[in-house]
């Protein structure tokens, strides 16, 4: 029945219904216009008693009573009817943020934004494919149906948040931040100091290893540009990198029981799939093994060395030149 005003002629008239103004997945100011054990309903607008929204006990952040403007939140209930919550987004339209990954659907995923309910993240405006449990970089936006939603195109955003790291920041320094997007000429990453960072792929790991968009990483800056950005690697300095790489080929050869068919006469292909390397820093790393003794190399084979003789060698006895 229709809500109107009291009066002998007025009663008689049937308002008209106005379409309805607010749908799922948008925040409004609406009033109280009535109350029962279940909670408050909210006046739709719409000219009808019938449209009214729950605004139940459990979704008031704070009491409210009939004739209160209150915001809320407005979903879809398990029974597919409009509701609302007065837990509304903690960021306004246009704002971006790191964003808590909560669903993914064959449409898209949902993130969290503090309200009652996820707000979508449609394919299109993803950034790779984010998975439940990830936080990535987002952007709150009205799509066509008036809807709020998300996407991952921040570019335009990160520009205008962040700050010059000229005088701030210099080559060899560490930084830390998110990733918020991949090229093909690499990545880039906003750091907790608000710089823009770009990261080459040949500065990055090897594409299976690479961290996914939205993931936090530090890297240690190389550059800094005079548009005030920052050009950083996530590689290792050769000293360490050269350790690392080392342990890697010890690692390879303690598995295969002190021996494997890879040397410096090795593809390049086939070092970036057994190490994760290039042939260049295989190299180097097997250098530095067959410097200090801990290797040696036969027949295109690498072996392990050990405080037995080599294969295929026979012991010295004592004697002449032997040291005995």
């Amino acid at each position: 029945m229709a809500r109107h005003e009291t009066g002998a002629e007025q009663q008689s008239v049937k308002p008209e219904r106005r379409p309805r103004k607010y749908g799922p997945s948008t925040v409004a100011t609406l009033t109280v216009v009535r109350e029962n054990e279940m909670g408050a309903f909210l006046d739709a607008e719409t000219g009808n008693t019938s449209d009214d929204i729950l605004l139940h006990k459990t979704q008031q952040t704070a009491p409210v009573h009939i004739g209160d403007r209150v915001k809320v939140f407005l979903y879809r209930d398990p029974k597919h009817r409009l509701t609302a919550s007065m837990r509304t987004p903690r960021m306004e339209e246009g704002q971006i943020a790191r964003l808590p990954v909560i669903n993914v659907s064959k449409d898209g995923a949902f993130l969290d934004v503090g309200a009652e309910r996820g707000i979508f993240l449609p394919y299109a405006g993803m950034r790779g494919r984010p998975q439940i449990g990830e936080v990535v970089w987002a952007k709150l936006y009205t799509d066509k149906s008036g809807r709020l939603a998300c996407t991952m195109e921040v570019e335009d955003e990160m520009r205008r948040a962040s700050v010059s790291a000229k005088g701030k920041a210099h080559v060899g320094d560490m930084v830390s931040g998110a990733i918020y997007n991949y090229t093909d000429a690499g990545a880039f990453l906003f750091s907790d100091e608000r710089y823009i960072v770009f990261l080459d792929n040949k500065e990055l790991p090897p594409r299976a290893e690479r961290p996914r968009i939205g993931a936090r990483v530090t890297a240690r800056v190389t550059f800094v540009r005079s548009d005030g950005r920052l050009n950083a690697s996530l590689k290792e300095i050769k000293e360490k990198a050269l350790v690392t790489d080392a342990d890697r080929i010890l690692a390879l050869l303690r598995e295969r029981k002190g021996k494997m068919p890879y040397s410096d006469k090795s593809s390049p292909e086939v070092l970036k799939d057994k190490f994760g390397i290039s042939k260049g820093a295989f190299k180097r790393a097997l250098g530095h093994l067959l410097k200090t003794g801990t290797i040696e190399e036969r027949d295109g084979w690498t072996y392990l060395r050990s405080t037995h003789p080599p294969l295929g060698e026979v012991p010295r006895r004592g004697g002449e030149g032997s040291g005995v």
